[in-house]
């Protein structure tokens, strides 16, 4: 499979290492001294982009790869007041979109976890919250799984309003402390407080390498497809 990288810092090459030991080929790496040279790529030379750069590029290279016919997977955040246009775009163009704010296998299985036990908690008294911790080159504040996660818990719990970084949360909201700290992959935090006891669940990554593996494994199994997709269609959970 011929596989285009959009954005090439530390997870493009993990993700770079892990699809040429699965077979692939890279037909490009492509940043922002370079992004001229997806002009030279025809739709034939691509069978799916990768697109882990930075909030402020991937709304325009997701429209690109669209419009070229490529079939794209994202995993940048920070960007998502344009999902709405980009699903319509995709829609339009019958092309083929995967996003997720969190490739990991894990992660994915956390977010059901999550899910579950806002079910359970709601109604009983339990004030919830989360605190999440990146490395210190992380540049949006929440991280996207945190964001996915609130969103998780926003659904199962009608007196859960939305989520606040602000240090003392109003009534409904779910307060989320994000901390940055050397080269920490990724820690999610969900607490359950009450006047007499804490209940917690959290997820703890040990390195890039699931993140990237999860996102080669969408690439491989999102050409051929019309769309907007995401992690719970892979997996069937």
């Amino acid at each position: 499979m011929k596989i285009l990288l959009l954005g090439y810092g530390k997870m493009g090459k993990t993700i770079e290492k892990i699809a040429l030991e699965r077979g692939h080929s890279i037909v490009g790496k492509i940043d922002l001294s370079n992004r001229s040279e997806m002009d030279q790529l025809g739709k034939a030379d691509v069978d799916v982009a990768i697109e882990f750069s930075s909030p402020e590029s991937a709304y325009d290279n997701i429209t690109y790869c669209l419009k070229k016919g490529w079939p794209i997977v994202c995993g940048t955040t920070g960007w998502l007041e344009h999902r709405s246009e980009i699903e319509a775009l995709c829609q339009s163009e019958k092309g083929a979109f995967f996003y997720a704010s969190n490739y990991s296998i894990g992660v994915n299985l956390f977010f059901r976890l999550n899910r579950q036990l806002a079910q359970l908690m709601k109604g009983h008294g339990y004030a919830a919250s989360m605190t999440e911790i990146h490395h210190i080159h992380k540049l949006d504040a929440p991280s996207g799984t945190a964001i996915t996660l609130a969103e998780g818990l926003i659904a199962e719990d009608s007196s859960i309003k939305g989520w606040t970084l602000a240090p003392e949360s109003e009534g409904g909201l779910i307060q989320i402390k994000a901390e940055r700290e050397g080269e920490v992959p990724g820690t999610h935090i969900i607490r359950y407080e009450s006047e007499v006891d804490k209940i917690e669940i959290a997820h703890t990554a040990h390195s890039r390498a699931g993140f990237a593996l999860g996102a080669v494994i969408s690439a491989e199994w999102l050409p051929g497809k019309q769309g907007v997709f995401g992690m719970d269609d892979l997996l069937k959970i």
